[in-house]
Parts: C-alpha cells; sequence; structure tokens
C-alpha cells in the first residue's frame, strides 16, 4: 500500500529537519530536540548557545512542531534580537518575532491600550533627565548632569524591581543602593514627583512601556487570552539578566503554561546592580520539576590555556558561592600560556601594554582582533594616551573618550580661566588641585557608588596626568600643561578606520577577541574598592570571569603598584588571581624594555642627571628624587623627620593636603642634599618661586640647624 501523502510529506521534513542536526554537538543536539518545555539550559561562555536555540526553533518548525507565527524569542539588546533573525533566516526560517523584552511589550501595549482604555498609549520621554530636573526642583533639591545619570539609574533600578517610591528608602540600602550625592530619603522623594510630573506631562518612560504591558495582560483577561493564543511557544535567551518586572511579563505571557525554554550562564550574572536577578535561572528547575535541565559546557572560542583559568577563577567561589554554573572544555587546540605582569605605576602599565599591541600589530594581528579591558571608565585616558603616541587607532565601547567627559571639559574651561587671569603660583600641581577643589574635587575619593565616584576618578587622573608633566617640565606653568591638554586631546580624536578596542569589563560582555588585555587588575579596583559584602564581590569575580572568556588566543594581565610614577609601591594583584597561582615578574619577553632616551630625545627637552652617578634620570619619580632610585642614598633621616612634621603642621594650618605642600620625593630630596642657600633650594625639583618664598626660610632653618 502507498504511503499517503501528508505522511509522505511529514517524513520529507523530518528528514529535512535531521540534516539540521548534523553541525550540532550532542549537548547543543539535545537542545535543538527538546521541543516540549520547560528546558533551561545553562550554557558557559562561548559553548554556542545562540546556534543551539537557533537551530532549535528551526528543528520545531521544520518537524511542524512549532508554528513560526506562534513563536517568541526574546533577548536584551537589539543586537542580540538582531543576530537571532539572521541566523534564523539562515536556516530557512521565517515569521518568528525575535525582539527585545521592551520591543515586544511596547508592540502589545500599542496595539491593545486603545482598545482597553481608549486613546491612544502616552508618548514615551525622550529623556529622563529634564523630567528628573523638574522633579528635583520641586523638592528643593539642586543637580547637575551627573546627578541626574546617578537618579535615573536608581528610578530605573526601581520600577525593574517593582519598587514603589514610597518603598524605596526602605528597600534600597537592602540592596546594596548607595549614591555618595543623595540619600535614600532624598531619592525616594525625587522618584515620587518624577512620577507625578510624567503624569502631568502625559509621558511614559521605557520601564513604564513594561509596566504597561504588565497591567493589560494583569487587568484583562481578553488581552491575556489574545495574546496566549497568539504565542504558544517562548524562548529567553540571557535568562540570568531578567529583571523581576520581566519575569511578571513572562509570567503573564505563559499563562500558566510550560512551553518555554530560558538560556542563560549564571557565571555571566554582572548586573544585578540594574535589578537583574539570576535566581531566576538558579531556580528555574526548582520552580517546573518537569523541567529538561541540558548543559553547553564546550567551549568553542578559547584555548585550553585560557579556559583553565576562567575554570579556576569560578573555581575558588566554591559550590555555594555560584550555584548552576558550569565547568567549561576547551574544543581548541593548545594556545600561548597567559602572561601576568607587574609595573611600578599605571603609566608604566600604559606603555607596556601600547607596545605590545605595536608589536601584536607587527606580528599580522588584525587592530579589532585586540582589545585591553578594564574596571571603570576612568582608567582609559592612560591608555589612550600611549597608543595615541604610537599612532595606534583605538576604538572606545562603554565609555566616552577620557577628553570628552563632563568634568573634564569642566575642567578644561575653569583652568583655561585660571591661566588667563594669570597663574598665582609657580606650583603647577597646586595651581591644578586648588582650581579643582574649588569646583568639589577632594584628595580623598567619595562614599558610595555612581556619578559621583566616576567624576572624582576623571579629575583625579587629570591630577595625576598634571604631577607627571610637572615631575618632566619643572619650569612649566598653566598654559603649558593647556597646550599639552590640548595637544592629548587632537591626537585622540584622530578619525579611526580600525582600532585597538577599549572598554569597560561590562561593556564587553557578549564580544570576543583573538587577544586580551586585562589591565588595572589589582586589588581596590577588581574588586572595586566600594564592593564590600560577600555578595558585591562575588560579582566583581564574575566581572573578572567575563574579562578572561573574551579571549580567543592570546591573555595578557596586568597591574600596577602604585597609582602614579614615583608612587610607593603598595598595591598587590586581584585577589581572584590567587586560585592560578600566579608568580609576579617584571616585564620580559612581553614588552620590550621602553627606549625612554629616544623619547626624550625626540622631545628636545634636555635630560635631568642623577647627582650620585649622572646618568639620565628618564623616570618622573626618579626626576623628582634628583637620582636613580637604585643610587645609594645619602638621606639625612633626622632632617627628613622633623620636614615631615613641619610639613604636617603646615597642611592643617593652610586646611589642604601634606602632599600639595611638598611631596615625599621633594622631602626626601632636601633631606639628601641638604640646601643651604636659596640658589641651592631652587634646584630641588618641587621647589618653584612660590614655595620658595612661602616656605623657603622654614625649610633652610630646619636643614642649617
Amino acid at each position: 500500500m502507498s504511503q499517503p501523502v501528508s505522511d509522505l510529506t511529514q517524513s520529507v521534513a523530518v528528514g529535512s529537519a535531521d540534516s539540521l542536526l548534523e553541525a550540532l554537538d550532542p549537548e547543543q543536539r539535545a537542545v535543538a530536540t527538546s521541543l516540549h518545555g520547560p528546558v533551561v539550559v545553562m550554557a558557559g561562555a562561548g559553548t554556542g548557545k545562540t546556534r543551539a536555540i537557533t537551530h532549535r526553533i528551526a528543528y520545531g518548525v521544520r518537524t511542524g512542531t512549532f508554528d513560526p507565527l506562534r513563536v517568541l524569542a526574546v533577548t536584551f539588546t537589539q543586537r542580540a534580537a538582531g543576530e537571532m533573525r539572521g541566523r534564523l533566516a539562515q536556516l530557512g526560517v521565517e515569521g518568528v518575532q525575535a525582539r527585545t523584552f521592551h520591543s515586544a511589550a511596547l508592540r502589545q501595549a500599542r496595539w491593545f491600550w486603545p482598545k482597553v482604555y481608549g486613546g491612544e498609549l502616552p508618548m514615551i520621554a525622550d529623556r529622563k533627565f529634564p523630567l528628573l530636573t523638574e522633579a528635583a526642583s520641586r523638592c528643593r533639591v539642586r543637580v547637575d548632569t551627573p546627578a541626574l545619570r546617578d537618579l535615573a539609574g536608581e528610578v530605573e533600578w526601581a520600577k525593574v524591581s517593582n519598587v514603589r517610591p514610597d518603598d524605596y528608602a526602605k528597600l534600597a540600602p537592602r540592596s546594596g543602593r548607595t549614591l555618595a550625592a543623595f540619600d535614600p530619603a532624598t531619592i525616594a522623594r525625587i522618584f515620587a514627583a518624577y512620577e507625578d510630573v510624567k503624569l502631568e506631562r502625559g509621558r511614559i518612560d521605557l520601564e513604564d512601556v513594561l509596566l504597561c504591558a504588565v497591567a493589560l495582560l494583569a487587568e484583562d483577561e481578553r488581552v491575556a487570552a489574545e495574546i496566549r493564543r497568539q504565542y504558544r511557544t517562548f524562548v529567553v535567551d540571557e535568562y540570568q539578566d531578567v529583571s523581576p518586572l520581566q519575569q511578571s511579563l513572562l509570567d503573564l505571557w505563559l499563562g500558566g503554561r510550560e512551553d518555554v525554554c530560558v538560556v542563560g550562564d549564571p557565571a555571566q550574572t554582572i548586573y544585578s546592580w540594574a535589578g537583574a536577578e539570576p535566581e531566576n535561572l538558579v531556580r528555574f528547575a526548582s520552580r517546573h520539576p518537569s523541567a529538561n535541565v541540558i548543559k553547553l559546557v564546550r567551549d568553542y572560542r578559547s584555548t585550553p590555556q585560557i579556559v583553565d583559568v576562567a575554570n579556576k577563577i569560578l573555581d575558588a567561589a566554591g559550590p555555594s558561592g555560584l550555584p548552576g554554573r558550569v565547568t567549561l572544555r576547551s574544543q581548541r587546540d593548545a594556545g600561548p600560556v597567559p602572561i601576568y605582569r607587574e609595573y611600578s605605576d599605571e603609566v608604566a602599565e600604559a606603555d607596556a601594554v601600547a607596545r605590545a599591541i605595536a608589536r601584536l600589530r607587527d606580528e599580522g594581528i588584525q587592530l579589532r582582533d585586540i582589545a585591553v579591558l578594564f574596571r571603570t571608565n576612568a582608567q582609559s585616558e592612560n591608555f589612550e594616551q600611549a597608543l595615541a603616541e604610537r599612532k595606534i587607532p583605538a576604538v572606545l565601547k562603554g565609555a566616552e573618550r577620557f577628553f570628552e567627559r563632563a568634568e573634564i571639559r569642566q575642567a578644561a574651561v575653569l583652568l583655561r580661566g585660571q591661566a588667563k587671569a594669570g597663574d598665582v603660583s609657580d606650583d603647577l600641581v597646586e595651581v591644578v588641585t586648588g582650581v579643582l577643589g574649588g569646583a568639589g574635587w577632594t584628595p580623598e575619593p567619595p562614599t558610595g557608588t555612581g556619578a559621583v565616584r566616576d567624576r572624582w576618578e576623571s579629575l583625579s587622573a587629570l591630577v595625576t596626568m598634571t604631577s607627571d608633566f610637572a615631575a618632566e617640565n619643572p619650569s612649566a606653568k598653566l598654559l603649558d600643561l593647556m597646550a599639552e591638554l590640548d595637544r592629548r586631546a587632537s591626537i585622540q580624536h584622530a578619525p579611526l578606520a580600525e582600532g585597538a578596542t577599549l572598554a569597560t569589563l561590562h561593556a564587553a560582555k557578549g564580544l570576543e577577541w583573538k587577544c586580551v588585555f586585562i589591565v588595572g587588575a589589582h586589588e581596590g579596583t577588581l574588586p572595586i574598592s566600594y564592593a564590600q559584602t560577600p555578595a558585591q564581590v562575588e560579582e566583581e569575580r564574575r566581572l573578572f570571569y567575563v574579562g578572561v572568556t573574551r579571549a580567543k588566543d592570546q591573555l595578557f594581565i596586568s597591574w600596577s603598584t602604585s597609582r602614579s610614577p614615583g608612587g610607593r609601591g603598595q598595591r598587590g594583584p586581584t585577589r581572584f588571581l590567587d586560585p592560578i597561582g600566579v608568580r609576579t615578574s617584571r616585564p620580559t619577553a612581553w614588552e620590550p624594555s621602553p627606549d625612554r632616551t629616544e623619547r626624550a630625545a625626540r622631545s628636545g627637552r634636555p635630560i635631568p642627571k642623577c647627582r650620585v652617578c649622572g646618568r639620565g634620570l628618564l623616570d618622573p619619580g626618579a626626576r623628582k628624587l634628583g637620582r636613580c632610585e637604585d643610587c645609594p642614598s645619602t638621606i639625612d633621616q633626622d632632617l627628613y623627620d622633623a620636614l615631615v612634621a613641619w610639613r604636617t603642621e603646615q597642611a592643617e594650618s593652610e586646611s589642604m593636603p601634606a602632599f600639595v605642600i611638598l611631596t615625599d620625593a621633594t622631602l626626601t630630596a632636601i633631606a639628601e642634599t641638604r640646601p643651604a642657600d636659596e640658589q641651592s633650594l631652587r634646584r630641588i625639583p618641587g621647589i618653584g618661586h612660590t614655595k620658595l618664598t612661602k616656605y623657603g626660610a622654614h625649610i633652610l632653618t630646619l636643614c642649617t640647624r
């Protein structure tokens, strides 16, 4: 008897579908063939999760299990949604809706709002800042742009976490929400006023889009029934990043059904500060006892050497520290051993990284395949400068260029105004710290997080840059510094067709490069200093893991023992390197020694000589001392102690930091040379006309006593 036509068609379709499985590994194939939910996929970094879930959708469509018009796949970025649509098109699947949570919610809200409430959905505000400014004004709170950025972040967190204005002051501190500029009660008042302003203006924000969709589904059974008829199958990518509000929306879409496949990696949970709750992924199987749990562990991105580092970083958290994580198994051939380097200061570290990138470029690696990753935006400036000096193009992701940041532009305006008014001091560092101090900068960092802390870090980087410039140019004035800032800004704004990527670790998520440099990997920055609770430290560990797993072929990790040249080397490598058994070493094969003599010669400036051996002094710290750091010291310890005591008293009487009076290096140089007159004292780096006039008599009295 001949086979019925319908059965024959189905058989051909299944045969065609099976061809989709040939390119998948066993675990990916298990995902693709698990067509009935609930399904949870624990997908490690580089294991091909997007490939697995798009093949699952395509296999379900070809076998007739899925109707493509009734599949909704949601993720978190337009880029990820676009990639999913592109891969489905390559697999011959049309009609599947692949959207972000916000895009799907907005589409539904716009369609159903007129039917339920009459009239169109309120307009979405282009920006929160104008509304927040008015809200703050009503609360009689003065705000600037960084403060508005902080407030916007708090409002977004509260709304996606289902925290109302009345509950913010109570619930925010429990979640570790702290800002340097505002206390929780003030934020709650501004939050409430912001909601009132929106209502009066007939506006909603992006978070309201989700709230509107949730309200429509929860309050009108007709809306819920129609959406549930429309969508029968759901796929959620990056499920570890789902917020409570997004989970509520997903639950309403499902309406008690279990035809859902969620995909995520608990080890890549790095957005809890924005409302993400990884417990949704970790506890999925507990909430759905019939769930099929599949782990993707074969890493196709990174070499075994890099994967080993990544696994050890997570192993140190212990099973209770990261439930549900997978242990990666590299599918690549062996590659170079990861390299770890320690430097004396951040400038030296940036210089070494830039030279290493130049070497990689000369070896044939394209710059677009190289990335420098750091924890905070403020760390980028040294690397921008070091790359620019070698004419290596750079592309920044997730951070403004240093000289384009609002606080740096504002500082430049203030410094130019001071320069036009005339220098009030010969000491450049004193002038700059005085101007920035008047604008709110302090030597000590603010407590808490947010834009206030970011602003402080940027301005502190400017102070450090000034100190270095003054050490290399003892007679420089403020106008000279402004010319140097203009020069740096101009070379960093050059058109860039291709370049090495500079990015924060957060911005690097979802990306990959052949060669990755993780820089600034020292305690206090990684983990960040304000990560105080165990949960916050563990999120920093996961952030480090994300950075490591961005590397395909080569991984370089570095840190510096002090922030600026000549500083005391008190910083050590991040604790996250402890399980790897890192043995720090000074630069060897990774980066040849910098030819500072050649750079100094190009500058046209005379090279100061060591007063002990007569060699040229190229390091800023050595220039401050007036001798090579490894040359024997002739310090008079009693005089040095007396100078320190005098400086402390002077700093207290003038209400300014001690280093602004005189730096440690300058005190050391005085105690070593024991100047007997003004002419000898003037020759010491750090002693200009103003300081000679102001402090010279006191210093000489101590030296000749």
